[in-house]
């Protein structure tokens, strides 16, 4: 089914939100804050963001990291709190028993005599979620838990470190709290989505969010574009990013379909932002400045960015942060290229770290990546 464009018509604000839930934009990652002035949302440094907390799960890859700990889930995001990274991205649904979860798929799949079966999330009770995979209570097993793979692999979902599925009011509790979130919004490509319902589900999420998020740093993104709008009106808290495939691929709805788009809904909606398929930069960068001249910020996601050459482009481009599988290769990386000076807080003096690490900040190009870099200059230099 083609995704469908609901328009949004005057949305109420939420009818309760506790007096505490005043939650500014501000952690100790950020020691002069997160600017949300009317000049509009700024954020302070290039910002790594851990990609489902430590990494998503990609089952039949050869390659161990992608398969160490399961993907949204706490250990994961305390994991992925052991680096330098700022936020932790994650995907929140809404069971039928308005349970905001943490799942990445729409369909949980699983497997009964022989049989596999799926079942949409959002048509689960929280019990009903929970009975799937590793369970809490010791001795008790849980259901089977699969996955499709994108070539259309049924796979069992089997990971070094497992554990429970969890609830973001959980993640809020039991997750380091100098942790920001980046919760995505999570909906069906391929559904129509009446704004009732997107009501609903926002103002379920929202209220959790302002009752535990305390001090903690929170980001709302999606890639539906009315959620995204909703959102925004719905409170002025936190910033709201749209995510776009940047023109990577094509939906019905045409609000999806580039960065030209994306950007126009940010501007017509007063978003903060948007989040972009790292391709979808790279193939279109002179969209950069008309970004940045719209006081928007910019962040990417994608497989380019487990690739520290790809990420000191970004860097080099005024793109303020990157969504990532590999935090430990990435924060390190970023570490390296681009805090070649640091402020000596006590005295004020600027430290120049010595030639070794300035020699290594400077990232090794193939003839290949040259050649790619190369055709992008004329762009960059405009």
């Amino acid at each position: 089914m083609a995704l469908k464009a609901v328009h949004v018509t005057e949305v109420p604000c939420l009818d309760q939100v506790p007096e505490s839930a005043s939650v500014a934009l501000c952690s100790n990652r950020f020691p002069k804050g997160v600017d949300m002035a009317k000049g509009g949302f700024k954020i302070p440094k290039f910002t790594v963001i851990g990609h489902r907390g430590h990494g998503m799960n990609i089952l039949n890859s050869g390659d161990r990291r992608m398969k160490t700990y399961k993907e949204n889930s706490i250990s994961s995001f305390n994991m992925a709190a052991k680096f330098p990274l700022d936020f932790v991205e994650f995907d929140v649904q809404v069971t039928k028993d308005d349970c905001p979860v943490i799942f990445h798929d729409n369909f949980i799949l699983s497997q009964e005599n022989g049989t596999i079966f799926e079942k949409r999330v959002t048509e689960l009770s929280l019990c009903e979620f929970l009975e799937y995979g590793p369970q809490r209570e010791t001795g008790k097993t849980g259901k089977s838990l699969y996955r499709k793979t994108k070539d259309g692999k049924i796979v069992s979902w089997d990971v070094e470190i497992d554990e429970p599925s969890c609830t973001l009011e959980e993640a809020f509790q039991k997750v380091n709290p100098r942790l920001g979130f980046n919760i995505e919004l999570k909906f069906d490509d391929y559904m129509v989505y009446d704004q009732d319902y997107l009501l609903h589900v926002l103002q379920t999420i929202l209220q959790v969010v302002f009752e535990h998020a305390n001090e903690r740093p929170v980001i709302f993104s999606t890639f539906q574009p009315d959620a995204a709008l909703l959102v925004k009106k719905l409170q002025s808290t936190y910033p709201v990013f749209f995510l776009t495939n940047g023109g990577t691929e094509l939906y019905y709805d045409v609000r999806r379909n580039s960065l030209e788009e994306a950007l126009k809904l940010c501007l017509e909606g007063g978003l903060e932002g948007i989040v972009s398929e790292v391709k979808g930069i790279f193939r279109n960068p002179g969209v950069v400045g008309k970004i940045k001249e719209s006081k928007l910020s910019l962040l990417t996601y994608g497989k380019l960015n487990n690739v520290p050459e790809a990420v000191y482009m970004q860097y080099l481009m005024g793109i303020e942060g990157v969504i990532v599988d590999f935090v430990r290769e990435i924060t390190e990386a970023v570490q390296d290229m681009i805090n070649v000076t640091n402020k000596n807080e006590g005295e004020g003096e600027e430290m120049v770290l010595d030639e070794e690490m300035v020699i290594k900040a400077k990232p090794q190009f193939s003839q290949r990546e040259l050649s790619f870099l190369l055709k992008l200059i004329p762009e960059l230099i405009q």
